[in-house]
């Protein structure tokens, strides 16, 4: 498969810590051309957070980009039943990609993180019993997403073992415009991207997320 290069990630907690609709930081996202879009919540999953959960799928739909559920291999089948066109992104505490693509099915998007060359290696030599399409690698920089984040790899871990894998790599954690060319120069297929979608003056008014969600396109393509 192939990633666009800028990998939104709304993360659940981020926006309502900012008092931002979830819904709407999506639609802004899309708005502004992103064709993939990760929903990521690290707290109860109750049913509020479904219903924003589907509205976010809708506005996906409409848009032509792909959704990811992080973590949450029963969510994501939950909105696939529901007739959505819906990937999932797993740690490396969560089901195996294998154990998730039993559930999935073959035709399902599966991501894969991994924080350091072991784990790297791991995840490649088993390509054929973890099956994931696309893996992640970081935090190439310091990270505050995060409660307790994987030690920094940065770009010299970066460029040295992109070789490891033929599968996209995603690079994340501490990622911003002003850095994000030299991931991709290092050898990231893509860049995941949570706090710098956030801009610090989003009280001056609306579509500050689609304008930085524009930027970020402007600096990467997509």
């Amino acid at each position: 498969m192939q990633l666009p290069r800028f990998y939104p990630i709304l993360d659940v907690g981020s926006a309502r810590k900012r008092h931002l609709e979830i819904s709407a930081v999506a639609r802004d996202i899309l708005e502004a051309g992103a064709t993939i879009l990760q929903f990521r919540h690290k707290e109860f999953f109750g049913r509020d957070v479904f219903d924003e959960l589907e509205r976010v799928a809708g506005l996906c739909r409409q848009a032509g980009a792909l959704l990811v559920v992080n973590d949450r291999v029963d969510i994501a089948q939950m909105l696939s039943s529901r007739h959505f066109d819906v990937g999932v992104h797993l740690g490396q505490q969560d089901l195996t990609p294998a154990d998730a693509r039993r559930v999935t099915g073959a035709a399902a998007i599966i991501g894969f993180s991994t924080h350091n060359e072991l784990q790297l290696r791991e995840a490649e030599s088993s390509a054929a019993s973890q099956p994931a399409d696309y893996l992640a690698f970081g935090p190439i920089f310091g990270t505050a997403s995060k409660q307790n984040p994987d030690p920094v790899v940065g770009l010299d871990a970066l460029r040295r073992l992109r070789p490891l894998t033929s599968r996209p790599l995603v690079a994340i954690g501490g990622i911003t415009r002003a850095n994000a060319r030299n991931v991709i120069d290092a050898g990231a297929d893509s860049v995941a991207v949570i706090g710098d979608l956030f801009p610090s003056d989003l009280s001056s008014g609306p579509g500050r997320i689609r304008a930085r969600a524009a930027e970020w396109l402007a600096v990467l393509g997509r």
